[in-house]
């Protein structure tokens, strides 16, 4: 069965007919030519397919198309204002916070989206006090950054980068 969707990713509208078993990710890829976010593990483990759906950190590989029809989608490309990078962008390049570069788009929006996690005052597995706002120690940032994989194990500068991003 077919269904007709819009989906607006990094500012674009866009409109398309899809089979309601196709996921998120697939839709964005294969029919909307937008690869910024990766097909990696494509059972939701690694991250490399991470975005920024209404503002929230999510996995595309994970969520049928159908079910986003009219979300606002942010991929890594859609970070930046025109020639300007978001700070988390900049400072992935600054640290060399990526060596093949396969899961940076995804490794950039979760930051971002885990940053938005952590003004907002949610707690992860390692905040010492669920009455306050976390600190962004590395451990942190390692635990909510958990869910993004890198093969080349670039974790080291992962971890500078987002604690550069966000003093930028």
């Amino acid at each position: 069965m077919d269904a007709q969707i819009t989906l607006r990713i990094d500012g674009d509208e866009r409109s398309l007919t899809v089979d309601t078993r196709t996921t998120l990710l697939d839709a964005m890829r294969d029919r909307l030519g937008v690869n910024s976010p990766k097909k990696g593990c494509d059972h939701g483990q690694c991250g490399a397919c991470t975005v920024l759906l209404d503002g929230r950190r999510a996995l595309t590989c994970l969520a049928l198309a159908v079910a986003y029809d009219g979300a606002e989608i942010t991929t890594a490309h859609g970070l930046a204002d025109d020639e300007i990078l978001h700070p988390i962008q900049q400072a992935f390049i600054d640290y060399d916070g990526f060596q093949c570069g396969y899961c940076t788009p995804g490794q950039i929006c979760s930051a971002v989206g885990m940053l938005d996690e952590l003004r907002a005052g949610h707690p992860s597995h390692v905040t010492a006090s669920l009455t306050s706002l976390a600190q962004l120690t590395d451990e942190e940032i390692r635990e909510r950054m958990s869910g993004n994989l890198c093969r080349c194990g670039a974790y080291a500068n992962i971890v500078a980068a987002i604690r550069e991003g966000v003093v930028a």
